[in-house]
């Protein structure tokens, strides 16, 4: 006779009926739990890292959704057993193998079917508009909000700063839409003068005027089926208003020289870094125009708004430029005086400009360090004026970054170098030896 014993606390050996009930049982449940995108996606993150933890905020960065959405579902995969929170502060989440055995084989059998990519995983745009988010959840409302009209055909208005994203925002919305493979057709309305308006939107006929030699369809017609953007479109002038005015209305294009109007269907996108309520107001911009193209809004906010992801994207940056260098990716990084510097900086130029002024001093950076000398800001009278807290260093600091600087601007010619800083040579082979300095050889 067989005698079965059990250890207190864990479970011992299911009966067949016990276990078909409980097969019965886990599989609506697991159906359940993994109907939700964001669930089915966690699991999939965490289930292929098993061994490591993580942190909310760098789930909500991964994933692009606000804290409530990533909350609630870790919740969920907590109680279902997929999931388990390891410390206190911070609360860290890990992938565990539910106690089920019958849950723990269908969570297997789902992490080793590989899914077909979604839309988002597809899109590039979306990849980068990832790499503009970081702690602060502005950005995270911002793709909530995307994601939803990305869905309708409603006309969206993009407003924000220069360098803010709006075409990445533009592209994203094209990409997860049903227009998606159909043509995106950007047009930057500042850069068109009125003689060349007509003719690039709305396209000519051949013979409409001198030079003409074939007929041209128009940006407009191009996008038919799929997305027309019209960048900086506070920019237009009263005659472009007009008659784009016609073409949101009637959705019909003429081209230039032409006698027919041909019908167009297209998803309407306009971005501008003006206060087109403002310059309604004034007369400027049409009003009727304004009610047409602002179906949705959606407003980017400036990067000095969000001043706590100033240091997470320009790490993200930089890591990017390591990459791009054939470098580790942690062959460069900043030193505290430099991300004080960026932090009190108002990036007046936004993404853009922190993409650009990151990589540009990464490419200074000769001994693996990223300090504030070697960061050249497009406008660094705006920078002195906004520092509140300007940086302080010891005199020390300052000396051996300068004699740094100097050996390695002249390719480690002492004798040169002494004459530049005014000292002896033996005053400088003795600096050299006190801050430990290295020349650092160039591949």
């Amino acid at each position: 006779m067989l005698h079965r014993t059990t250890t207190p606390g864990v479970p011992g050996p299911i009966a067949p009926a016990d276990a078909g009930r409980a097969g019965a049982q886990a599989r609506p449940r697991f159906t359940a739990l993994v109907q939700s995108p964001l669930r089915a996606g966690l699991l999939r993150y965490l289930g292929a890292r098993p061994y490591e933890s993580y942190e909310i905020e760098s789930l909500m960065q991964t994933f692009g959704r606000i804290r409530v959405d990533v909350a609630n579902c870790l919740r969920e995969l907590v109680n279902a057993g997929a999931v388990r929170t390891v410390g206190t502060r911070p609360v860290l989440y890990q992938f565990v193998r539910p106690a089920d055995p019958e849950f723990a084989r269908l969570l297997e059998d789902f992490l080793t079917d590989r899914p077909g990519e979604s839309a988002e995983d597809r899109s590039p745009s979306i990849q980068r508009f990832r790499e503009m988010i970081g702690r602060d959840e502005k950005m995270m409302v911002i793709f909530e909000s995307i994601r939803t009209v990305a869905k309708t055909d409603l006309a969206v208005l993009i407003l924000g700063p220069t360098g803010a994203g709006k075409e990445v925002v533009a592209r994203i919305i094209h990409e997860l839409s049903s227009r998606q493979l159909e043509t995106f057709q950007a047009v930057n309305c500042a850069a068109l003068p009125d003689s060349l308006f007509e003719s690039e939107v709305f396209g000519y006929e051949r013979g409409a005027f001198t030079g003409a030699y074939e007929r041209k369809p128009g940006r407009i017609e191009l996008a038919n089926h799929g997305t027309l953007f019209l960048d900086e479109v506070g920019d237009l002038s009263p005659m472009a208003q007009a008659k784009m005015l016609r073409v949101t209305e009637e959705h019909r294009v003429e081209r230039l020289g032409g006698r027919t109007s041909i019908d167009v269907d297209f998803r309407l996108i306009c971005a501008t870094n003006r206060p087109l309520e403002s310059i309604v107001g004034d007369g400027t911009f049409r009003e009727d125009l304004y009610y047409r193209i602002n179906g949705f809004a959606i407003r980017l906010p400036a990067l000095r708004e969000r001043p706590s992801d100033i240091p997470v994207l320009a790490d993200r940056f930089l890591a990017r430029y390591c990459a791009a260098q054939g470098l580790p990716l942690d062959a460069r990084r900043f030193g505290p005086d430099a991300l004080a510097l960026l932090v009190s900086y108002p990036w007046p130029g936004n993404i853009r400009e922190l993409e650009t002024t990151v990589s540009r001093a990464a490419l200074s950076a000769h001994d693996g360090v990223v300090r504030a000398r070697d960061l050249q800001f497009l406008h660094p009278v705006a920078a002195l004026e906004r520092s509140e807290t300007p940086v302080l260093v010891p005199l020390r600091d300052v000396e051996r970054d300068h004699i740094r600087h100097v050996l390695d601007a002249l390719n480690w010619n002492k004798k040169r170098a002494a004459q530049v800083l005014q000292i002896s040579r033996e005053t400088l082979y003795r600096k050299i030896a006190e801050f430990a300095l290295v020349e650092q050889r160039r591949a």
